[in-house]
């Protein structure tokens, strides 16, 4: 029997429904508000794998073109690969769900999240987040803690909750926000340098709303919730771990304690899991896992007793302190803006190119078909871990850093009114120990004003860390790979001197307090300060003149009753300007043109075919024209592009001609004079009146 239950949440109702749609899967709700619904089922294989020693969830969200009442472009007619947007939704809904799973629970789990019904003005993936979280909580999966996610916008000094599309653009930030009842598992977003008390004014709005909507869940869930399914104990030997301990328990203090690069604590680990093999192995046959197991525990808990008790980090660091960085600029001299930032052993190469209005990606959605203008591709090649891979290509980790990154530095780039430009930046992530993400803005914004963009103020980022372990916490600045992955909290920041223009929380832990929040962004903006002073050294301005080899845009505007005329009978215009000039041509609806070209001659050709086909004819002004057609009476002459005129066979010469022949022939040029414009638009024109006149005659005396 179906069960319905609703809220309100921000002035409008949110309804939870389950036992009516896809009844086979071990979990199914469809959530809704207004018009936007997204159904969300989940399920969950009756047993891990054999040697299953990690939790594997798949959240997917899909937004089905159907829901908006289109059709999907493109040759094939159906929905294809995940675009960019639904990555990056189910990246927000996987990071907040997936710390909520017991420890030691290895069974594969799908949560996928369809949107079936869309008004186009609200982003339905907060939506999705909460309905997935119901879905778990009302199944047998064992997930008994539920989250809830919302977005946060301001307008006018009003925090608005779940705003419009809309309403975002016309707000000073866009930040979703994950949670549980009483904590917070995820931020993410965008500002326009916002300072930390306001981030967190955000966030505490927002987890007003969280709450609501977890309780909100618990009392569906008593309604119609399954029993949960029983978690069996992991088998582990605790003979293993007590020999292990005591084999190489000393050596992995020492060389936690050891000062090290990452490739020479690599080599030190691999010293030590071979120790134990050569050691144990005979006698636990096939314990290999069993053996790592144990010694990656030991390295856990001796690095975090290192931080908590010692306050000291794996490369010798004080908590608050940031690695050696250098930047260089005009690497690469071919492309149209390059910087290399190197931060400890994290380094991005990044490149700028410069394009035209054509060079915007177009992007289909549930939303009507948009441009857009500016793009960060980043790349994290196998080589920058010294790894062995597939074929380099945009994951969902990649899609998801590059798109932080990109939101860190496009809220300061020139207006296209200022810079009509389309601006691609492409970050190779060469050497990975730490945040590279984070080491991409900061080499975004160098590479940036080395192109001549005039980005409004340089932009730098930090990722920072926390281990917690009960009534003892430590912040960690610019984090280490290690220490992410040993720690509790990956923190990215990023921003100008004045405040924050992107954001990024993700914890391993079930929620942190406020206070920690606030400690860990005023820490984090001590480091960016400090990261931004380096890279002014090396550059703070941006350069006074794009690349050379950059393409130079001139505008020019002309009348919108003659952009027809500009494009011609299916472009057959505009094409032929195209190829007799070389430059690269765009006319908006309001007549503005945009020409391109890295050849001021290109662009002059362009202008000047422009505007001859848009220049209205001058009663009395004089123009070089080309003769088109001859005729008994005269011959046309063309003017202006596609506009001839007559030029009588009485107005050739100040001397009778007999045969227009005699003086003209087709294609010849001839400057001519416009004598006058008839009613019906036909031009007079006049060769004569240019010519020196004839002198007079002396009359003879009789």
């Amino acid at each position: 029997m179906p069960i319905t239950k609703s809220i309100e949440i921000g002035g409008r109702k949110l309804t939870l429904e389950t036992g009516k749609l896809a009844k086979q899967a071990n979990g199914a709700v469809m959530i809704s508000i207004d018009d936007n619904f997204v159904l969300c089922t989940v399920t969950a294989s009756d047993e891990a794998k054999p040697g299953q020693d990690f939790f594997p969830l798949t959240v997917d969200y899909r937004e089905k073109t159907a829901s908006a009442g289109k059709i999907p472009g493109g040759f094939f007619k159906r929905e294809g690969r995940p675009t960019e947007k639904e990555i990056l939704s189910s990246r927000l809904i996987d990071r907040p769900i997936r710390p909520m799973f017991p420890e030691g629970f290895f069974n594969e789990v799908q949560l996928l999240c369809s949107v079936y019904s869309s008004d186009g003005e609200n982003d339905t993936d907060v939506l999705a987040a909460t309905g997935g979280s119901a879905a778990l909580l009302i199944s047998d999966i064992p997930f008994d803690v539920p989250i809830s996610e919302v977005r946060v916008t301001r307008i006018n000094g009003e925090l608005v909750v779940n705003p419009t599309h809309t309403q975002i653009e016309e707000g000073d930030f866009d930040i979703t926000i994950a949670g549980t009842v009483d904590s917070i598992m995820m931020v993410e977003g965008e500002a326009k340098e916002i300072s930390e008390s306001e981030i967190i004014e955000a966030i505490k709005f927002g987890h007003k709303f969280i709450a609501d909507l977890c309780n909100f869940q618990l009392d569906f869930a008593r309604e119609c919730g399954k029993a949960k399914r029983e978690l069996l104990p992991k088998e582990e030997n605790p003979d293993i771990d007590a020999e292990v301990r005591a084999l190489v328990a000393e050596d992995i203090k020492n060389v936690t304690h050891t000062v090290l690069s990452k490739e020479e604590r690599k080599q030190k680990n691999k010293e030590i899991f071979d120790k134990v093999n050569e050691a144990l192995l005979e006698k636990y046959p096939e314990q290999e896992k069993e053996f790592s197991r144990v010694i990656h525990d030991i390295q856990y808990e001796v690095m975090r007793s290192m931080i908590l008790d010692e306050n000291k980090r794996l490369d010798g660091r004080g908590l608050a302190d940031i690695r050696d960085i250098t930047c260089e600029i005009g690497v690469l001299p071919r492309t149209h803006g390059s910087a290399l930032f190197t931060r400890g052993q994290t380094q991005s190469l990044t490149t700028v190119t410069l394009g035209t209005k054509r060079d915007e990606q177009m992007i289909e959605g549930l939303k009507d078909m948009t441009t857009k203008r500016f793009m960060l591709h980043y790349n994290f090649p196998p080589f920058s871990t010294g790894e062995v891979g597939g074929r380099p290509g945009p994951g969902r980790r990649e899609i998801g850093h590059g798109n932080l990154a990109e939101r860190s530095l496009k809220n300061l780039l020139p207006s296209v009114d200022d810079f009509p430009y389309a601006l691609r930046i492409v970050s190779d992530i060469l050497e990975s120990n730490g945040s590279s993400s984070m080491a991409t803005v900061c080499a975004g914004s160098l590479a940036l004003m080395d192109a001549g963009v005039k980005l409004k103020k340089p932009i730098a980022g930090i990722a920072m860390g926390l281990v917690i372990e009960k009534d003892k916490t430590a912040i960690l600045s610019d984090i280490l790979g290690d220490e992410d992955h040993f720690g509790d909290m990956d923190f990215k920041v990023a921003g100008s001197a004045e405040g924050i223009t992107a954001i990024q929380m993700d914890i391993k832990v079930r929620g942190i307090s406020f206070e920690i929040m606030e400690k860990a962004l005023n820490q984090a903006k001590e480091g960016r300060l400090h990261i931004l002073g380096i890279m002014n050294k090396t550059i703070d301005t941006p350069r006074e003149s794009i690349s050379k080899y950059a393409p130079h845009l001139y505008s020019m505007t002309v009348p919108r009753d003659m952009i027809g005329a500009v494009i011609g009978p299916g472009g057959k215009t505009i094409r032929h300007i195209i190829a007799e000039s070389g430059a690269e041509i765009d006319i908006d609806d309001e007549g503005k043109v945009t020409i391109a070209a890295v050849d001021h001659t290109q662009a002059e050709i362009a202008r000047k075919m422009i505007a001859g086909l848009t220049e209205v004819p001058e009663i009395g002004k004089v123009y070089d024209g080309t003769v088109k057609g001859i005729k008994d009476f005269g011959a046309f002459v063309e003017i202006l592009p596609g506009k001839e005129g007559l030029l009588h066979i009485s107005e050739i010469d100040n001397k009778r001609v007999v045969k227009v022949e005699d003086v003209l022939k087709f294609g010849q040029k001839v400057q001519v004079k416009l004598l006058g414009i008839d009613d019906s638009g036909k031009l007079k024109l006049s060769r004569k009146v240019l010519l020196p006149k004839e002198p007079v005659k002396p009359k003879e005396n009789a």
